[in-house]
């Protein structure tokens, strides 16, 4: 059972969100907020595996604010952010921040629901339309002193590229044929070959160089 939490300033918008998400039964909503600081609270106390969250909530208490620490100190809880916002600079914010998920609320209830179930798996979601304008907006600012991504064997470089596009180790290993040990000794080599930390920062270093359509 995926247990999800809702964080939104709109009564009406938690209610639709929990009567969509539990009509799938694997699926169950333990908890809401209506600002930042409460789901922080709320979700230190609850321990949800999934935190579905508004990015636009109370001043000073913003879902973006709310993010970064609930990823820094509630690890084991992920988030995913469910906005109006299309603009690539939130998705790059809420990815530095430690979201796992970013899905617009135009979205259909399919998407929502993908979204949410690959996320509580281990792996991440980000809506196509904004992957593909942050894609766009990042094209050539990659700064030519920074190839450092050139260390990585092909094999690194494929394990990458599945990593962000946010396929689990598990997954990996099925996709080519490695044991899930394996491909966790190359994930750590990634990471400490790029100077990398987090998922985020992977994310954010295959789309600034270009790397998930090598």
């Amino acid at each position: 059972m995926i247990r999800v939490m809702l964080a939104d300033d709109h009564e009406v918008v938690r209610s639709g969100l929990r009567m969509l998400l539990e009509q799938d039964p694997g699926i169950k909503v333990v908890a809401e907020a209506a600002d930042g600081a409460q789901a922080y609270a709320v979700a230190a106390r609850e321990k949800p595996d999934i935190l579905l969250m508004d990015i636009s909530m109370p001043p000073g208490q913003s879902g973006l604010v709310a993010c970064e620490k609930i990823a820094k100190d509630l690890p084991s809880t992920k988030v995913v952010i469910l906005t109006m916002f299309a603009e690539p600079e939130y998705l790059f914010y809420t990815l530095r921040g430690g979201a796992a998920g970013y899905v617009l609320k135009n979205s259909t209830s399919e998407e929502l629901l993908a979204a949410v179930r690959a996320v509580a798996e281990g792996g991440s979601y980000v809506h196509p339309k904004m992957t593909a304008l942050l894609t766009k907006q990042l094209v050539g600012e990659a700064g030519e002193e920074d190839r450092s991504y050139r260390q990585l064997s092909n094999r690194e470089l494929e394990i990458l590229q599945l990593l962000a596009k946010g396929y689990t180790n598990k997954e990996i290993s099925e996709q080519i044929f490695l044991s899930v040990k394996t491909v966790e000794a190359h994930r750590s080599k990634i990471y400490q070959k790029l100077g990398l930390k987090t998922r985020a920062d992977l994310v954010d270093y295959a789309l600034r160089h270009k790397l998930l359509n090598v």
